[in-house]
C-alpha cells in the first residue's frame, strides 16, 4: 500500500480519535511532512479529517469514504483482493480484465464513482458521487443456462441489504432491478465468459450499482422521474455498509446457487407477477400477462392470444 493508504487506514482505525503526525510518521517509517501530503491528498479524495496543533489528525465518525479498509470492516468472510477507486470507467471492466489474468474467485472492485457505467443491453448507467458501485468475481461450476441464478440471487441480497439500511420496502423488477416507492434505486449487471471446450461458464463477473443518497444537482432530466435513491440523506459509513451488506448476502447464497433457497423471497419482492406487462426482447414488444416465476426465476407468462410462454432474457416495462 502506498503511505496515503496506510495513513487512512491509522485513520480509519482511530476513527473520532485525534492521532499525531509524530506518531503515524514513527508508525510507517516516513516523514512527518509525507504524513501530512497523505493528508491533504486524502481530504480532496472527500476524507473529512480535523487537524490540530499538538494533536494530529482526526477523522470524523460521520464521514462516509469509500475505502479498502472500510468495505473490509464490514465484510463477513475475507476476499482476496479488495481494490477500491474514487473513480474508475467501470467497475465490471477492471474485474474482467483481472479475471483474464487470473484474479482468484471472491475478487472485488468497488468505485465511488464510474466514468462509463453501464447496465443491460450496453445502456449508459449514471454512476454519479452519490452512489456505490462494485463487481465480484464468481468461478461458477453451473451451466450457461442457469447463469440467471446468479443475477437474481444478487437482487434478493441487494433487496435484503437495502431494506435493513434504509428502513424501507425494496421489490424486485425482473430481472435484475430493485425498486422503492416506485423508484429504482439499484441495478445489477452479470457478465460472462464462456469456456471454449465444456460450454460452462470460465467466470463471471456480478457487478452492482447503488443510488445510496439524492445527487446534489438532483438525477439527470432523462431518468429524474423513473431514479430514486436507498437513504434521503447520507449516514456514516453507508456506502461500505451497504456494498457489505449486499456481497454477504450474496456469498452465502452462492454457495449453494442450485437449490435457489431464495426463490420464494425472490418471488414474494416481484413487482411483475399477476400484472400486464410490455415483455421487450430482441426490438420487438408485446403486451403480455406474468402468471408466475418458474424454478429457474424465468418468467411464465401468457400472450394476447392465449399461449403461454417461458421467457428467460430480454426486459418487462410495468407500470408502477
Amino acid at each position: 500500500m502506498t503511505v496515503k493508504e496506510r495513513t487512512a487506514c491509522i485513520l480509519e482505525e482511530n476513527r473520532g480519535k485525534f492521532v499525531s503526525g509524530a506518531d503515524i510518521a514513527a508508525e510507517l517509517g516516513v516523514t512527518r511532512n509525507a504524513v501530512w501530503k497523505s493528508v491533504k491528498a486524502l481530504e480532496t479524495e472527500g476524507y473529512q479529517i480535523t487537524a490540530v496543533t499538538n494533536r494530529g489528525y482526526c477523522l470524523s465518525e460521520a464521514s462516509d469514504v469509500l475505502s479498502a479498509y472500510s468495505l473490509r470492516r464490514f465484510l463477513d468472510n475475507f476476499s482476496p483482493d479488495v481494490r477500491v477507486y474514487n473513480k474508475t470507467t467501470s467497475t465490471n471492466t477492471v474485474l474482467k480484465q483481472l479475471a483474464v489474468r487470473g484474479a482468484m474467485e471472491g475478487s472485488i472492485v468497488a468505485a465511488a464513482a464510474q466514468t462509463e457505467g453501464r447496465g443491460r443491453f450496453g445502456r449508459k448507467f449514471a454512476s454519479g458521487t452519490s452512489g456505490v458501485y462494485f463487481s465480484i468475481l464468481l468461478r461458477p461450476r453451473i451451466s450457461a443456462e442457469k447463469s440467471l441464478l446468479i443475477t437474481t440471487a444478487a437482487a434478493v441480497a441487494a433487496a435484503e441489504a437495502i431494506e435493513e439500511i434504509s428502513g424501507k420496502k425494496a421489490d424486485i423488477k425482473w430481472v435484475n432491478d430493485i425498486f422503492i416507492d416506485g423508484k429504482k434505486v439499484c441495478g445489477i449487471l452479470t457478465e460472462a465468459a464462456f469456456g471454449m471446450e465444456g460450454g460452462g461458464l470460465d467466470y463471471a463477473v456480478l457487478g452492482v450499482g447503488v443510488n445510496v443518497t439524492p445527487p446534489e444537482n438532483g438525477f439527470p432530466d432523462d431518468i429524474k422521474d423513473i431514479a430514486g435513491s436507498v437513504l434521503d440523506e447520507n449516514i456514516p459509513d453507508a456506502r461500505s455498509r451497504l456494498a457489505a451488506g449486499i456481497i454477504n448476502r450474496f456469498l452465502k447464497l452462492y454457495k449453494n446457487i442450485e437449490e435457489i433457497s431464495y426463490l420464494d423471497e425472490y418471488r414474494r419482492r416481484s413487482l411483475v407477477l399477476g400484472k400486464n406487462v410490455t415483455l421487450i426482447n430482441g426490438g420487438n414488444s408485446e403486451e403480455v400477462y406474468v402468471m408466475g416465476i418458474d424454478d429457474e426465476c424465468r418468467l411464465i407468462v401468457r400472450t394476447a392470444d392465449g399461449k403461454d410462454k417461458i421467457i428467460s432474457s430480454g426486459e418487462v416495462s410495468v407500470r408502477l
